[in-house]
């Protein structure tokens, strides 16, 4: 941190060049971080590598059934499938703009993007084969070359994603370096928001102030504060590759248009973040009216279709669940009662949807005076907030810090899920002893208590209080089918870590 005592106040620098517009193939040389050229050569062999994968797999598992294969001509028939086709998926990858640099790394539009181009392989294979009359093929055959390259992509990316985002984590390259314009307190909120997820590989490097100079001198910042400079000759000085205009820095009229025109060849990205927080792109739409677009923010969706669809996939992986883990119900039932004499399970009250209080089913893992002797320990909570949490408590049984450690108390609430209490996804029950829910905590209640969530896979119980309500309040706003299945599949790798539990 740095305390923002002067700054360095001085007259725009004049543009380098006449004023008269650059054509594209004369611009200056672009300058923008290079780690995405090696990241999309990588991809290109990955996914052609992947589209190639799967059409050997098709061809030797269907190969013996289908006497399609066996009058074709050889040749010809594997330099489509091992070429090609290979090929036409790179190519309708890049049509579909999957090797953008701005989708790649971060969010779901990679995803979708290579999804979308799968569809658009399959029309177009279909439409090649009804045009040339091939009926030759086994549609078996083709059908499983199609979808297992489109799974196959997927997973490559989702590996070399895990990847791009160990780096960035651990090494600090492969990322944005921001410029964040407008007043401080706008630049460090964008700052904090930009900052929570590493692997997300922005890095602000520089604040550029716009308003405010009196009020910002003397208060900390994370990153040095400029104000009255030419905000492309600052990027270039800090080594940027990226603006991001804050709030209210572009509220001037054409002032941002201009900074538009000003970075057109320069390679530095512009991107605004409006005033709008912990509001996921889905709900957020732009609609142009004569040239103004206007920011929609819809409504969180907390009924209709989506809302049952959610309900029907608790319900049956609930109950697919109970069937596929009784055994294992079983064994740690039987090592509880070893362990300690007393209930197998239990029961608390806890807080679900609109307030409806309800019994939470878990496997005992304290002393059955657990409840007695929380008194005495009450002064040595190490979380903030609404819940009680230590590390080396003194309560826990040796077979239930194990249980808390993997998580596996947790199963028995597939029974509340089955009933309809909980969610499989949804923000924590809390307990119903604490008194009543206030303020921004209340909003919780519109969704059903969850499993796991949000709040589980970004830290679970390393988190403050204040973290924990806002990333249950994210998730209460901008839930959706996707979000839910992306958070299961992010619980399966927390849990192994045993990350944030005790």
């Amino acid at each position: 941190m740095r305390h923002v005592d002067s700054f360095e106040i001085q007259p725009p620098t004049p543009p380098s060049h006449n004023g008269v517009p650059r054509l594209a193939w004369a611009r200056a040389r672009r300058r923008v971080s290079r780690w995405h050229r090696p990241y999309i050569a990588i991809l290109l062999l990955l996914d052609f590598g992947a589209a190639a994968l799967a059409s050997f797999l098709a061809i030797q598992i269907f190969e013996q059934a289908d006497s399609g294969f066996r009058h074709a001509p050889q040749s010809w028939f594997y330099t489509v499938a091992f070429v090609l086709l290979p090929l036409g998926w790179l190519l309708i990858l890049w049509g579909n703009r999957a090797y953008d640099r701005r989708y790649l790394g971060l969010g779901p539009d990679e995803f979708k993007r290579v999804t979308r181009a799968g569809v658009a392989v399959a029309a177009t294979v279909s439409f090649i084969a009804f045009a040339t009359k091939t009926y030759s093929l086994s549609r078996w055959t083709v059908g499983f070359a199609l979808l297992g390259a489109m799974l196959l992509i997927l997973l490559v990316r989702m590996v070399a994603r895990l990847a791009l985002h160990t780096i960035r984590r651990r090494i600090g390259h492969a990322g944005h370096r921001m410029v964040l314009v407008g007043t401080l307190p706008e630049c460090l909120e964008v700052y904090t928001a930009v900052t929570r997820n590493p692997g997300a590989g922005l890095v602000p490097v520089a604040i550029h102030l716009t308003d405010g100079y009196a009020a910002a001198r003397g208060i900390e910042t994370p990153v040095p504060v400029y104000a009255g400079r030419d905000v492309l000759a600052l990027v270039r000085e800090v080594g940027g590759d990226t603006i991001a205009v804050c709030g209210s820095a572009s509220a001037e009229p054409g002032e941002l248009r201009r900074m538009a025109w000003q970075l057109e060849g320069s390679g530095v990205d512009l991107v605004v973040a409006p005033q709008l927080t912990d509001i996921a792109g889905p709900r957020v739409h732009i609609r142009p009216i004569e040239g103004l677009p206007l920011l929609h923010v819809e409504e969180p969706t907390l009924s209709g279709p989506a809302l049952l669809a959610k309900s029907l996939m608790d319900r049956v992986g609930a109950g697919l669940g109970l069937v596929l883990l009784a055994p294992l119900f079983a064994a740690i039932a039987i090592a509880i009662r070893v362990s300690d004499r007393g209930p197998v399970f239990f029961r608390q009250p806890r807080v679900g949807h609109e307030g409806r209080t309800f019994r939470v089913w878990k496997f005992r893992t304290m002393y059955v005076d657990a409840e007695e002797r929380l008194a005495g320990l009450v002064d040595q909570n190490e979380t903030d907030g609404m819940l009680f949490k230590m590390k080396q408590d003194p309560r826990v049984f040796p077979v239930g810090r194990f249980l808390r450690a993997s998580s596996l108390d947790e199963l028995p609430q597939l029974i509340n899920v089955l009933w309809g209490e909980m969610s499989l996804v949804g923000p924590r029950p809390l307990p119903a002893d604490d008194g009543d829910f206030l303020g921004d905590v209340r909003r919780r209640l519109l969704v059903r208590p969850g499993m796991t969530g949000l709040w589980q896979v970004s830290g679970r119980s390393d988190l403050s209080w204040d973290e924990a309500v806002r990333l249950d309040l994210y998730y209460v706003d901008n839930w959706s089918l996707a979000y839910d299945l992306s958070i299961l599949w992010r619980t399966v790798g927390v849990v192994l870590a045993r990350k944030g539990a005790y």
